[in-house]
């Protein structure tokens, strides 16, 4: 029975009442120092070689592209941007893993004890609202050994990890260790989850994969909006970018290609449309497409045919449509009762997940109709611009091309979009 006993037991740090957080441990951040050795053995030789060698093939690649000629000039990145492991894995250290990024927005976790969980390169995280209403963003990993706490999103009052048994708050606090007798030089309040900075701002959830919990001043609405939005932030509030509208559904989309191909296909200034979106372009007026550059944010906005439409036939798009590209990866598209976003997720040198999600004017939730045949043409337009896409990646893949031209009057968003990117690689 002793050892029965011995067998079952765990360290529980703070009784937890229906595994709740009691006292929340303060989240803190660790940064651990390993003295180098004086001699270097000869696989850490060849790891350094090896690092040194990418490093300078990779900027090499960078500088391929100069930001500084004139879009009349100018030529596009090179083909290796789009088909390169090493410059790939650059790109996440650079772009993804520095500012903020999207990952969600704040209907996922509208109630207390709600999550969800997402990955971007390597970084899987969790996201939650604990039960005093408060967002936290952690490192989806536990401290154990390594497993990952949460999938999916849900609904729970603490994360236990489905290797041992490890539990922790929605606050990060660790609350149970199971079978630790013996164990020295614990310390309970080091153990939790590592931190991640999160905001909120208008319905969308923000993450800063740097290092460091979020600061009191950092969680203000308007700081964090300025400087990820800059100016265009009450441009894009007062074009109807707000939490106004109600969250109708998701769709993903795993592409073959690079996640830059996506992203140009969306900033070519509706060059395309026409030729590949002929439905699309019947509802539009092309000729009143027009191209704002701001700080990290391009808006492009079209005038549509609605207003020729009979009161009593089907139209989706309103008077106009309002298409903003946020750097690096996050499109908001505003158009009659409808937002939609599109989420560019980078999965490898020639995959990219784009993520879907819908938002609707609560007035028209009930009238499925609408909806269906609202949906059925958004699909449309996607499948058109996947065949787009992953023929793009093939071309890309070809000795036939390296590096391509802009269409200056058209494709300004795009050259902005790769100068952006160069000013993240080169540093």
């Amino acid at each position: 029975m002793a050892l029965l006993q011995q067998l079952s037991s765990f360290h529980q740090f703070k009784k937890p009442k229906l595994c709740c957080p009691l006292t929340p441990l303060k989240n803190q951040t660790f940064t651990c120092f390993i003295k180098p050795r004086k001699h270097l053995s000869s696989s850490q030789v060849s790891s350094t070689l090896d690092y040194s060698n990418n490093h300078n093939y990779t900027k090499k690649l960078v500088q391929e592209f100069d930001p500084n000629i004139p879009i009349e000039e100018a030529v596009t990145p090179p083909s290796s941007w789009y088909t390169d492991t090493s410059f790939y894995t650059h790109e996440l250290n650079q772009v993804f893993f520095k500012g903020w990024q999207v990952v969600g927005y704040t209907e996922q976790i509208k109630e207390p004890s709600q999550y969800f969980t997402g990955r971007l390169g390597n970084v899987e995280y969790v996201v939650c609202r604990d039960d005093g209403g408060k967002i936290y963003a952690f490192h989806n990993v536990c401290r154990h050994h390594a497993t990952l706490l949460a999938s999916g999103s849900g609904k729970s009052s603490c994360f236990v990890c489905p290797y041992h048994g490890w539990t922790y708050g929605l606050d990060g606090a660790l609350l149970k260790a199971t079978r630790i007798t013996g164990i020295k030089n614990f310390k309970v309040n080091e153990m939790g989850l590592v931190p991640m900075r999160v905001a909120v701002w208008g319905p969308f959830i923000l993450l800063n994969f740097e290092n460091g919990a979020l600061s009191e001043q950092e969680s203000d609405f308007d700081l964090v909006g300025n400087e990820w939005l800059g100016s265009s932030s009450q441009i894009l509030a007062d074009g109807g970018v707000n939490s106004s509208l109600s969250f109708l559904c998701r769709r993903e989309y795993t592409i073959e290609c690079n996640w830059k191909v996506f992203c140009d296909n969306y900033l070519d200034g509706g060059y395309h449309v026409p030729y590949a979106h002929k439905d699309l372009a019947s509802g539009l007026t092309l000729d009143s497409y027009s191209t704002t550059i701001l700080e990290k944010v391009s808006i492009q906005r079209c005038e549509t045919g609605s207003a020729e439409k009979d009161d009593q036939e089907f139209d989706r798009l309103g008077s106009k449509a309002l298409y903003a590209f946020v750097y690096p990866n996050f499109m908001i598209n505003r158009y009659g009762p409808w937002m939609d976003t599109n989420l560019v997720l980078p999965q490898g040198p020639r995959k990219c997940l784009v993520i879907f999600d819908y938002f609707l004017d609560a007035s028209l939730k009930g009238d499925e109709s609408f909806i269906a045949q609202s949906l059925q043409d958004s699909e449309t337009v996607q499948i058109e611009d996947i065949k787009l896409c992953e023929a793009v990646q093939r071309g890309l893949e070809s000795p036939a091309y390296r590096t391509g031209r802009y269409a200056p009057q058209v494709e300004k968003a795009m050259h902005q979009f790769h100068s952006l990117l160069y000013e993240n690689l080169h540093n």
